[in-house]
């Protein structure tokens, strides 16, 4: 959906609580866990969803509000069990002119990595289908993402181990990054997702760049290549949900490594469709 046909018409008014920095001062990379605090919140939201934030303008064309969507990454509870605090997922932008080669800040992401806390901040939503998280908790869970994507997991894996109080299932998250400051959740800044090393169901996979400074591709590739048999023989058990998240690129290369595991492209595509069809594969992707 483009994102004019979003309804922005009723936004809420919210307040940024923090913003910590969740790479190391070192890494290129600025990324920010962010906790807004919206008073008398009075909608639901779940796993899977995302928050509308509207920078203030003005913007080209006379808009009032410049709207950038985020992944909410925490679960429906609110971030540390309290209903009316949401935190979302902020990479510092920056686009850079084919002609020029001038490098211009991303708005949204610039705005949220600028303010301050105590700041008002509108914002609309929430947007997106939740993911389709089970009952059973001996069903398993695959996640694959990169990026800012491992947002909706952060928020996925602390519904089920906390709210849902564990599970029995294998969950399993493979995660690309550039670098391993640029795990998030997962470096030595914040360990959100290492809290669940303990559970014997959780394990994760983490694949970086083999030459960052020269920006290659994480190499998520070859971690589901590496582990393609397994990965398979999770996806064909008729208990396991598959949930892809953070950039095209990251569902490339599992569509790729699916294919390999499968034979044959359309044999992948074929039980892909099956999942689709029985509610257990969901995306959560972006440019």
């Amino acid at each position: 959906m483009n994102l004019r046909e979003y309804d922005i018409s009723n936004p809420y008014t919210a307040t940024l609580l923090s913003s910590d920095r969740i790479t190391p001062p070192e890494s290129e990379a600025e990324v920010r866990h962010v906790v807004l605090e919206i008073p008398d919140c009075d909608f639901d939201y779940y796993e899977g969803q995302s928050i509308g934030v509207l920078a203030p303008g003005p913007h080209e064309f006379g808009n009032a509000h410049h709207l950038r969507l985020y992944s909410i990454a925490n679960p429906r509870g609110g971030e540390a069990g309290t209903p009316d605090r949401i935190s979302i997922c902020v990479r510092r932008c920056f686009s850079i002119d084919d002609i020029s080669g001038e490098r211009y800040p991303g708005r949204a992401s610039n705005f949220l990595c600028d303010a301050q806390p105590g700041d008002s901040i509108q914002v609309a939503g929430p947007f997106g289908v939740p993911f389709h998280i089970p009952e059973d908790n001996t069903s398993n869970l695959l996640m694959i993402g990169a990026g800012t994507g491992i947002a909706p997991f952060r928020a996925l894996v602390r519904h089920i181990y906390e709210t849902r109080g564990g599970w029995l299932g294998s969950v399993r998250l493979f995660y690309g990054a550039k670098t391993g400051m640029e795990l998030l959740y997962l470096n030595d800044v914040r360990k959100d997702l290492g809290l669940y090393y303990d559970n014997k169901s959780f394990q994760a996979f983490a694949a970086v760049s083999p030459r960052p400074h020269f920006d290659v591709a994480p190499a998520l590739d070859q971690k589901l290549a590496d582990h393609g048999p397994e990965i398979w023989e999770m996806i064909r058990n008729p208990k396991t949900h598959v949930y892809v998240g953070g950039l095209m690129d990251a569902d490339k290369k599992f569509q790729k490594a699916m294919c390999a595991a499968a034979g044959s492209e359309q044999d992948w595509i074929d039980l892909r469709a099956s999942l689709i069809a029985s509610n257990r594969y969901d995306e959560l992707l972006y440019e």
